[in-house]
């Protein structure tokens, strides 16, 4: 089974960056595609975007042009690039599969406020 790490989280003020990681406990970028998902306090759990085997992402109309995803392969870990943060992006973080095959992480939690 593989196990996964999130990290990064914090307080940032809006309009703020943070970059996020996740580092599943053995390499499987090129067997699966991967995910970000965020859930904020009283809300189902939602996919912020996905990036596939090949490299394409793509993302939740809310965050498109302020989030990127990518990953280092050589460093088994992808990243969650986030700009122009505001209140609303205020969630705990996680990352899996595109289709949540793994067991969930205890995710990192990102806190927009001024």
């Amino acid at each position: 089974q593989v196990q996964l790490v999130e990290s990064g989280g914090g307080l940032v003020q809006p309009g703020g960056s943070l970059r996020l990681s996740c580092r599943p406990s053995r390499n499987i970028f090129m067997e699966y595609t991967m995910a970000w998902y965020r859930q904020a306090p009283g809300k189902q759990r939602e996919q912020v975007g996905y990036i596939l085997i090949g490299g394409q992402t793509n993302y939740l109309d809310s965050v498109r042009g302020r989030f990127t995803i990518s990953r280092d392969i050589a460093r088994n870990t992808m990243y969650l690039q986030m700009n122009s943060l505001k209140p609303e992006d205020t969630a705990v973080y996680y990352c899996n599969s595109g289709m949540r095959q793994f067991t969930w992480g205890q995710g990192t939690q990102v806190t927009v406020s001024s």
